[in-house]
């Protein structure tokens, strides 16, 4: 049975999330906060004292008990006296361990000290704007004088870690007054005798800096507006991100692939609309947490967003020759023998006027977090810019903690990708039967997976149950109509920044004898499969050379593509049409590495909205059975005399686009439980 947590742990939670669900309070898994107090020692009986401290890589605002360090105060007091100097001092990391409380909990984070050397019963340390604008101003110690008085002392930059932990402690005791401290180039550090107070006083400083930033700043901190770099139209500016994400894509993965996100957020079209954006792009973010995720600068495109979209393709290119070039003498100007190796030198924010912002990371939530950031960074130079001067720490100390080796440690301890991690997947018809199936399979393989599918309500419930939009997007899609198609590649790339496997899945059937089947019989499905397949399939080629990944484009086909069943003219024959497809833009499109498979089910009653849909009942009615024994009599017709279920059409997706198969293209998989007269040959 798992104990209940201790009330101050509970208190701090409460406290936790509620600061953690204001993004003007601090940033997505930025801050930490704390609590100390006393518990029974189950080993003496004693009561001893203790902190609750969040831990290493814990967001506040959904922090769980097991996501707190609970350490005892006196073995973490204790450090003091056996602290080897600045020099030395990631090698108090390691000691927290030796002072943790129980089993359990989160490791202890590099801010731990912070927590238990300033003599306060609660602590709250943060990462707001505001509060950041102060810290990153060229007068910022006489800025804070000059908004708090003595109420909130300044303490210069140093990077976080034991020293830091020192330093606020003293600042604190000279200051007995203060309710807290602007940490120079970082952040705020807040304090009280009880969890209400600290929290008072953690939002008196956020709001008393933001107030004086709006009385005392100019009007327009980023100068006036660049002629020719406002914002585009809202209609046009979408078909631009769409047009370009890509090419951004490509930029972003040279070193390794990566998932965007795009946001034109009115914050970021204003920066980038203004003459100052340059300057203050070029001097990169300076919270920690910042860099950490955005890199120490963006790459931005010196181009306004009307400029013809070729040549904006040609200038992205040079600057990002130039961005990788300056990257590699960045690390070359400051690392050392000891430093972990350059990670990669492509940009994790892309910044296009007139357009918005595109950024980049191992999965969608951390290219949304690095945007989250970096528009946490263009408020900060706005505040900064509006009172002073935005001054950022310096490079060297930058470099420092993007190539700490706890960072580089905390890195080596992340779990193994998961096989599709960092592909993104559009499957048509994906609102029920073997499209759902293979949405949830790819998935749960780490792709990001468009929905796309005719019924919208359909494809939004798959979404859903896919856990939501970091994880998959619906969008509605007609396959037949090409402004559809179009519509849903470009809401996929938008979403996720490009595609890297498309499946053509949506279908339908109609079971008829040929003198009983119409032209509209056969225009339909011929439309939906044939040139559907066709329509998704050119698109997803387009966007597939340009991204300059490679990618797998695989046909739900059908064991009638090569078998010759009765009642079936109009269904086998567009069948056939999708399966020589597959030869075809596999012999076309490999020298992109561009992949292009089939899947030949048969059977696959259950969950199919095609067998639903009055399929079922004809086929039924053509092979004398009834439809609810549809799937036992398929399957006893079989070699292995098992039915086939839409996960094992989903398997073999996965078994196609998993990696295994990488030197496979051209190729037929049969998934139908063994029919001898659908061998391919």
């Amino acid at each position: 049975m798992t104990a209940e947590p201790h009330p101050q742990a509970v208190e701090l939670l409460a406290r936790s999330h509620r600061l953690g669900a204001d993004p003007r309070n601090t940033n997505y898994a930025g801050g930490n906060t704390s609590a100390k107090g006393t518990a029974i020692d189950p080993v003496t009986g004693q009561d001893t004292e203790l902190m609750w401290v969040k831990g290493s890589g814990g967001d506040l605002g959904t922090l769980r008990a097991t996501g707190l360090a609970a350490l005892r105060l006196d073995r973490l007091r204790a450090l003091v006296d056996v602290y080897p100097g600045v020099d030395r001092e990631d090698e108090m990391v390691a000691a927290f361990d030796y002072c943790l409380h129980g089993k359990g909990g989160a490791a202890p984070s590099i801010d731990t000290a912070m927590h238990a050397l300033v003599g306060a019963a609660h602590v709250d340390h943060l990462h707001p704007d505001s509060g950041i604008a102060l810290a990153c101003s060229a007068d910022g110690e006489a800025l804070t004088k000059e908004c708090f008085g003595d109420r909130v002392a300044w303490v210069p930059w140093r990077r976080p870690g034991f020293q830091l932990g020192l330093d606020i402690a003293a600042v604190r005791d000279a200051n007995p007054q203060a309710i807290g401290c602007v940490l120079g180039g970082h952040g705020i550090t807040a304090w009280g005798a009880t969890s209400q107070e600290c929290e008072r006083n953690s939002l008196d400083i956020i709001s008393t800096a933001a107030e004086f930033l709006d009385r005392r700043g100019r009007s327009e901190p980023f100068g006036p507006v660049l002629a020719g770099y406002e914002p585009l139209p809202p209609e046009e500016r979408r078909a631009r991100a769409a047009a370009l994400a890509p090419v951004l894509r490509a930029v972003a993965s040279a070193d390794r692939p990566q998932i965007g996100h795009f946001s034109d957020s009115e914050a970021v079209l204003d920066f980038l609309s203004r003459t100052e954006h340059p300057r203050l792009a070029a001097l990169g973010t300076s919270c920690p947490d910042h860099f950490l995720r955005t890199k120490v600068r963006p790459l931005v495109l010196d181009l306004p967003g009307d400029a013809p979209l070729d040549e904006a393709v040609r200038r992205l290119r040079q600057l990002h020759t130039e961005y990788r070039e300056e990257y590699a003498a960045y690390y070359a100007r400051h690392a050392t023998p000891d430093s972990p190796p350059m990670r990669g030198a492509d940009p994790a924010v892309v910044l296009v006027p007139g357009v918005g912002m595109f950024s980049y990371g191992k999965d969608k939530q951390t290219a949304r977090v690095a945007g989250e950031f970096y528009l946490n960074a263009i408020n900060v130079m706005r505040g900064a810019e509006a009172v002073s001067s935005y001054l950022p720490i310096e490079e060297s100390e930058k470099f420092r903690i993007e190539y700490w080796e706890l960072e580089e440690a905390k890195l080596r301890r992340m779990p193994p990708a998961q096989p599709l991690a960092t592909r993104i997947a559009l499957v048509t018809g994906a609102g029920s039967g073997i499209g759902r199936a293979i949405a949830h399979r790819l998935a749960a393989e780490g792709a990001c997976v468009v929905v796309a599918d005719i019924n919208a309500t359909s494809a939004a419930a798959v979404v859903e149950e896919l856990g939501g939009a970091d994880r998959a997007v619906a969008v509605p899609a007609d396959v037949t109509s090409e402004e559809e198609i179009r519509a849903a590649f470009d809401a996929a790339v938008l979403a996720f920044g490009g595609v890297d496997l498309v499946v053509n899945n949506a279908g339908i059937s109609i079971s008829k004898p040929l003198l009983e089947t119409t032209a509209a019989d056969w225009d339909l499905q011929h439309a939906i499969m044939a040139r559907g397949s066709f329509l998704a399939s050119r698109e997803a080629a387009r966007i597939m050379i340009q991204q300059g990944l490679g990618g797998d484009i695989v046909y739900i086909s059908s064991k009638n593509g090569v078998f010759a069943g009765p009642n079936n003219i109009a269904y086998g024959a567009t069948k056939a049409d999708q399966a020589h497809q597959v030869r075809l833009l596999a012999a076309e499109l490999g020298e992109h590495g561009i992949r292009v498979n089939g899947i030949n089910p048969d059977g696959v009653v259950q969950g199919s909205g095609i067998f639903a849909g009055g399929w079922g009942a004809q086929r039924a009615a053509v092979y004398g059975v009834s439809e609810e024994n549809l799937g036992a009599f398929y399957a006893q017709r079989t070699l292995l005399k098992r039915e086939v279920l839409p996960e094992h059409v989903a398997n073999a997706v996965f078994a196609l686009a998993g990696g295994d198969l990488s030197h496979t293209t051209g190729l037929h998989i049969p998934v139908d439980a063994g029919v001898a007269a659908a061998f391919l040959r």
